[in-house]
């Protein structure tokens, strides 16, 4: 397997002073036989630190954030949204924020354009869940498929979910807008969407996981060819802090919490046991590293360190 680290910048020199709002695109690339794979960066979102913290041992949480350098402020966790190009699919893992959730957030078409491609290329948007960060960016600025030539996928579990009527009422409140936004869109994908079952293969060389909790039907993606893989987390693994340091503790970020717990701690001994590269969607340096086992934890080492 080839890796290679690039940065690309979207406007320099006398463009600068128009351009000042864009950010380096760090795009991460990963060749698996001819399937080419990039981390592509979204942007990056804002969040108060008890939307992850709450439910966490306070005494026991201090001395790993202060490992980790995470001060008093909010966290702003990377958004990486992965790409693979074969043959002649151009897939998409996820679709992120769109411009209606965080103004930090929702940069996937510049990305796509530093790298030369335009959304009518996209060919598949697999969707690992439904929250905002990751489903909102689907439609344009007039409510239409922003993808308009892919072929829309997601799990089975996770489609019922957001279209049930009664999920409005049931979830927390505080996530009833996640809600209202999910189910509006995909009601536009309906006539576009694919569903699948977990351990289905959805495309050539991609295999569905269920790793159920962050919501009721995630799903993570195993990219193959032959002895080679990189596994897509999407949130299942939601930081590089305290998810790998305590993943059995409950993350305020999750739904269902104890099975969220219960899955994390299953895909970090599956990743460490099998060294297979992840590309997690808040992890940083484009997400792409891998799990290492450190006695009774364990810790995200990035490709480029």
């Amino acid at each position: 397997m080839n890796l290679n680290r690039r940065a690309m910048l979207t406007g320099t020199g006398a463009a600068l002073a128009v351009l000042a709002a864009r950010p380096l695109w760090a795009t991460s690339e990963v060749m698996l036989g001819n399937t080419r794979i990039l981390s592509l960066s979204d942007g990056h979102l804002t969040l108060p630190r008890d939307f992850i913290f709450a439910p966490m041992p306070q005494e026991e949480l201090a001395p790993i954030l202060t490992q980790y350098g995470l001060g008093d402020g909010p966290l702003t966790p990377p958004c990486n949204i992965t790409l693979m190009q074969s043959e002649d699919r151009v897939v998409l893992f996820d679709a992120g924020s769109g411009l209606s959730f965080q103004d930090t957030a929702g940069k996937l078409p510049d990305a796509l354009d530093s790298v030369g491609l335009s959304p009518e290329d996209v060919t598949h948007v697999v969707f690992t869940h439904g929250h905002p960060d990751h489903l909102w960016g689907v439609l344009d600025d007039f409510d239409e498929p922003l993808f308009a030539n892919a072929e829309h996928m997601m799990g089975k579990a996770e489609w019922e979910y957001w279209l049930n009527p009664n999920t409005v009422n049931e979830i927390e409140s505080a996530r009833t807008t996640m809600a209202v936004g999910a189910k509006r869109r995909l009601e536009v994908l309906e006539d576009a969407i694919t569903l699948f079952e977990d351990g289905q293969e959805i495309l050539p060389g991609v295999a569905a996981h269920a790793t159920f909790g962050h919501t009721p039907g995630h799903m993570s993606f195993e990219l193959r060819s032959g002895s080679e893989a990189v596994f897509v987390t999407g949130d299942a693994i939601g930081n590089h802090h305290v998810a790998f340091a305590r993943p059995d503790w409950h993350s305020g970020s999750d739904q269902d919490k104890p099975t969220a717990a219960a899955t994390r701690v299953r895909l970090m001994d599956k990743l460490a046991s099998e060294q297979i590269p992840i590309i997690g969607f808040h992890l940083p340096s484009g997400g792409l590293g891998h799990v290492e086992r450190k006695d009774d934890a364990y810790r995200f080492v990035p490709r480029d360190s």
